[in-house]
């Protein structure tokens, strides 16, 4: 790891205010993408792909890029599903990570997903079987609201 990168990741722990990230809903049909993490907050769960938005960058260029980036596979985007908090209280209850997520839907049509980045794996899944494997709630709410849209609710 780089100092750049260590020093971005150690500000990203016990912010002075949240950091604005990007969580993609990516559809192939009726399935969602999901990723493996592997980095803290929530590493080794389940999640939507996403990270943190750059400075002169849309959400919907953030989605683009932290797919291409976890996944290699490219996305066109949608709609903004929501926007939720993300945060993680250490052992003494102070906020460890706090994030303000804006959940964008987005397509993707065709492409094998390779790994990298924060991703240690990934899997297309149903809206059922993303509940099952999914452990922090909004991500399945997220995955829901945003099936009901794509099915015109």
């Amino acid at each position: 790891m780089s100092a750049t990168e260590h020093a971005d990741r150690t500000a990203r722990e016990y912010p002075d205010r949240p950091w604005v990230g990007v969580g993609a809903v990516v559809w192939r049909g009726d399935r969602v993408l999901l990723i493996r993490r592997g980095r803290p907050p929530r590493m080794g769960q389940w999640s939507l792909p996403g990270g943190a938005q750059s400075v002169g960058e849309t959400v919907f260029e953030t989605a683009v890029r932290e797919v291409l980036e976890e996944t290699g596979l490219h996305v066109v985007p949608t709609e903004v599903v929501t926007v939720v908090d993300a945060m993680t209280l250490d052992d003494a209850g102070a906020v460890q990570y706090h994030y303000t997520i804006v959940e964008v839907a987005a397509d993707c049509p065709e492409g094998e997903a390779v790994c990298a980045d924060d991703a240690l794996e990934a899997v297309w899944a149903t809206v059922e079987e993303a509940a099952e494997l999914t452990e922090w709630d909004e991500t399945e709410r997220v995955i829901r609201l945003s099936a009901s849209r794509r099915a015109g609710g």
